[in-house]
């Protein structure tokens, strides 16, 4: 078994791309099987280095690795050669028709009440006619000619799914400039790297039905090779993923510090009964089966893959996340805070609580509460047990109790209505802080 994850360096992965390359990987992984990472770099106006390498840290940090690697632009004689053996089949013609004149044809088609597919006019030319064309200063770009046929194959997610290739325009697989097309070069690469299962989204299901078209023309046995469509996402009200969250990055889920395990493990989960779970790929791959991916349309919710970094940062220790927290923070202040946090980017206004100023929100009508909780304040040393001291101490010397209480010692202490635990808190703002800001300053 051979999968492939074939993404174009023309901007930065997001969690669709992402969910392809992870259930590409756990198949092949699960089935001993090797996984390539392809770089469908053609288009050379958008292709950008700094993508190619982007895309692949982003991979390396969700916990994925390949066992090949290679671009489609290192390529281009493969498919040229490719090219000139449908030429030589006739199945790759010549077309002059301009962007403007196909326009017009598929108006006029739909106007007849037919469906807006090529009609394969260039066929008809004559051998004088493509030479005055091309005297006239026309270059052709080239389409493939598909079969008569319908083709069918067995989905690993969706069933049995098939195309019917009348309905469908012969595609371009060469511009006029000689650059090839993705359905081309896509075919070719798989077809010659051994490829055997091609997992994607469900926007490829109909190139999936030229495709095997064109495998059998250059050559290839259509049996063997096996597809599975993972049906698209959606935002969280099952709106298009690509209006409202498609900007949602690896790179930005991770500066704002979000874990790998939690991206992975609710993307594996996405559209399945399971109920996810955190989880490197390498922990997910004995649970994996793409077939029980549902046929409808997944949900990506951020509400809940940060609940899942929620739980996997509540339970990691100091040591796992010491060289990404910030200058400053200690043991004792990732153990304070991590239950209080969706983010590992959350930690660090916390630790301006503990360590530099704030000023806190004005509190009208507790200016003598808070002079009292100030000369209540107990001397240091400070532990866990201050907090509780202190508050009781002021309980029965105010009457005060429940919110009435602690909400304001709060607000004043760290400037916000919730957080972590003040008994864990309190020993890192120190007496000098804390004294501070029950006075009103920061």
């Amino acid at each position: 078994m051979k999968t492939r994850f074939a993404p174009s360096p023309t901007g930065l992965l997001h969690v669709g791309n992402a969910r392809v390359a992870l259930a590409a990987w756990l198949v092949a992984r699960r089935q001993g099987g090797r996984f390539q990472l392809r770089l469908d770099d053609t288009d050379t106006e958008r292709s950008k280095p700094e993508y190619e390498a982007a895309i692949e840290e982003d991979l390396r940090w969700l916990g994925l690795d390949w066992d090949e690697r290679f671009r489609q632009r290192d390529r281009l004689d493969r498919y040229a050669a490719a090219a000139e053996r449908l030429k030589q089949a006739g199945r790759l013609y010549p077309c002059f028709e301009s962007e403007e004149e196909l326009r017009v044809k598929r108006e006029l088609r739909l106007k007849r009440g037919k469906p807006p597919v090529y009609d394969r006019e260039a066929l008809k030319m004559t051998a004088e006619q493509r030479a005055r064309a091309e005297a006239n200063g026309k270059q052709p770009y080239w389409r493939f000619l598909l079969s008569n046929a319908t083709v069918a194959w067995q989905d690993g997610v969706l069933g049995e799914r098939h195309v019917k290739l009348p309905a469908v325009s012969d595609p371009v697989l060469l511009r006029a400039d000689g650059t090839p097309l993705y359905t081309f070069t896509s075919v070719v690469d798989d077809l010659e790297s051994g490829v055997t299962h091609i997992i994607r989204g469900e926007d490829h299901v109909t190139n999936t039905g030229v495709q095997l078209d064109l495998w059998a023309a250059l050559g290839g046995n259509p049996r063997g090779i096996h597809f599975a469509h993972l049906p698209l996402l959606t935002g969280p009200d099952g709106e298009a993923l690509s209006k409202r969250l498609g900007s949602v990055s690896l790179r930005q889920l991770r500066r704002d510090g979000v874990e790998p395990a939690a991206v992975a493990g609710y993307l594996a989960a996405l559209g399945t009964s399971r109920d996810p779970h955190p989880g490197l790929p390498r922990d997910l791959v004995a649970e994996y089966e793409i077939g029980r991916v549902s046929h409808s349309t997944a949900r990506f919710d951020p509400r809940q893959m940060l609940a899942l970094n929620r739980k996997l940062l509540h339970g990691l220790p100091y040591e796992a996340v010491r060289d990404r927290l910030p200058e400053g923070a200690d043991a004792a202040f990732w153990n304070a805070v991590r239950g209080n946090l969706d983010m590992l980017d959350e930690a660090r206004p916390w630790l301006e609580v503990v360590r530099g100023r704030i000023v806190p929100p004005p509190q009208p009508g507790e200016e003598d509460f808070l002079r009292a909780a100030l000369e209540a304040l107990p001397p240091e040393p400070w532990d866990e047990t201050t907090w509780g001291a202190w508050t009781g101490a002021l309980r029965e010397a105010t009457g005060r109790k429940g919110r009435a209480l602690f909400l304001p010692l709060r607000l004043a202490l760290t400037g916000e209505e919730h957080g972590p635990d003040l008994r864990a808190l309190l020993p890192l703002i120190g007496r000098e802080r804390a004294a501070a800001r029950l006075g009103g300053g920061g």
